[in-house]
């Protein structure tokens, strides 16, 4: 798999994305990279994404999950949109404890300016914790560009998912 490079890093004034700046200090700092079929995402919670005593807390789950939803649209569509409907069901707790969880997201449906998008997060063990469908209003080209998006790109090396989990925290 490779990373795709945010191209928002350096490149946009007013950047602050809670869920992909890595210089939000109160951000999710998520890191996204493409399989070939669907975007993944390693991350690792800390002490303040608590719910419950060592549970990830819901709503931050749904943001993990719409972000990495939303990279799907900017990478593999590339273009940007607006979340218009998100469904969540949570299976299992989330452990905030755990060395990390996985996002993986993946393009369900395009039709016209609505695009469909699923989302899931995984323990280290590989048990399936949570998941979602959002659909985006995806917006074409020209205006998507004219509210500032940028092109996703992937970077040059190969990655695997164990090398991407070892980069957690840097």
């Amino acid at each position: 798999m490779k990373r795709i490079i945010n191209p928002w890093i350096g490149n946009k004034n007013g950047y602050h994305c809670f869920g992909c700046d890595p210089n939000n200090k109160l951000g999710m700092r998520m890191q996204f990279y493409w399989d070939g079929e669907q975007v993944l995402s390693p991350w690792r919670a800390g002490g303040d994404h608590v719910s419950w005593i060592d549970t990830l807390h819901g709503g931050i789950q749904a943001t993990l999950l719409d972000e990495i939803c939303g990279w799907v649209v900017f990478y593999q569509l590339q273009t940007s949109g607006v979340t218009a409907k998100m469904e969540m069901r949570y299976r299992k707790q989330v452990d905030t404890r755990w060395p990390y969880i996985l996002m993986k997201a993946r393009l369900l449906e395009q039709r016209h300016t609505l695009a469909t998008v699923k989302g899931e997060i995984w323990s280290p063990e590989g048990v399936l914790c949570a998941e979602c469908t959002c659909t985006y209003f995806i917006y074409p080209t020209e205006k998507a560009v004219e509210m500032g998006y940028m092109p996703a790109k992937l970077g040059e090396e190969d990655i695997t998912i164990e090398e991407a989990i070892a980069l957690l925290g840097r």
